[in-house]
Formats: structure tokens, sequence, C-alpha cells
């Protein structure tokens, strides 16, 4: 099956930082990044547009700051995009350039979305996208997240945050699909 015409997809902070487990914690879907390599294929296959986004932290610490080696896309995420939108929030519509007024510009109203994190940058993208009016396909196991500790010092696992995001964004604000789906 070929990407759904007229969709852009959006690849969100694969970045060599995610890699550091000791900074991070755990993670989930180890299929991630190979998934998300099948995605920029298929999309490059069929014509389709492909956006990469990528986090510039602005904190002196963080491992995703512009000039750090954790910068830098992953391996997977290869070749030029047909835009590049650099952040330094979780939304890719609040980067630059302007990710809605790109996408307008080319008639295109549905995105796919992968990357890293799930219920964080991914999911924000999603959601801002649904509200500013694009059609959200949200690729679930092209994503992955990290357990978290909440306020009560309970951990979620990254798995548990995984399907807590897919059960809010489908319906409401994407549809949730898995790779196979577009692939």
């Amino acid at each position: 099956m070929a990407p759904p015409d007229s969709t852009a997809l959006v690849v969100v902070d694969v970045q060599r930082a995610f890699e550091d487990a000791g900074y991070w914690g755990r993670r989930n879907n180890p299929a991630c990044e190979a998934n998300v390599a099948a995605l920029i294929a298929a999309w490059r296959d069929a014509g389709e547009p492909v956006v990469f986004v990528r986090h510039d932290s602005d904190g002196t610490e963080s491992p995703l700051r512009p000039g750090h080696p954790g910068n830098a896309f992953r391996p997977e995420v290869s070749g030029e995009p047909d835009l590049l939108v650099t952040k330094q929030v979780n939304s890719a519509f609040h980067g630059e350039p302007d990710l809605a007024g790109w996408l307008r510009g080319r008639g295109l109203e549905r995105i796919a979305i992968c990357g890293i994190t799930t219920n964080h940058c991914c999911e924000t993208t999603a959601r801002v996208g649904a509200n500013v009016g694009f059609d959200v396909l949200f690729v679930l196991d092209a994503t992955h997240t990290f357990d978290r500790e909440g306020p009560d010092g309970t951990v979620m696992t990254a798995d548990e945050l995984a399907r807590a995001t897919a059960t809010s964004l489908h319906g409401e604000f994407a549809q949730v699909v898995a790779t196979a789906d577009l692939v």
C-alpha cells in the first residue's frame, strides 16, 4: 500500500540524544526507528512530501542543544527533506519555518506523524495540527517514549504512556494507525 495521496509525512525529533538511556530512562518500541525509515522510504517512493522536525533546545545542559552531537538526526532520518522545521517547544507547528503555512501553500490537508517522543512532541504536534484544521494520521508504532514519574511518585511505563496517547488522540485529534497501514 502506498502512502495516502497528498499527505505530508512529519518526522518529529528522531535525534541522537534520545539514544542515551542514562539520560532519558527506559524506552519502549525498539522497532520505532526501523518503522520511521520505512515510512520515509515509502513517502519518497510515492513522491509525497517529507518534513523533518528537529528540536533545538535552548537549555544549556540539554543533549538536544545545537552544536551537541545529540542534536543530529539518527541515521534512519537521511536524505534531504522537503522542509526542515526547527523548534524549541513541543509542537512542530510552533517552529520555523511555519509548518501550517508551508502545508497550506502546497494544498496539503493531511499529515502523518511519527517520531520521538510519543506523548510529548508527537502528541502535541498531532493535537495542534488537528486544532489548526489538518487531518492527522498518528503512526503509533513509528513513535517511542520513556517511562515517566508522575507528581505522586508513581511511574507510568513507556507502553502505558503510548497507550494513553493513542486513546486520547484517536477519534478526537487523529486517526491512530500502524506503519503497515501506510507502507
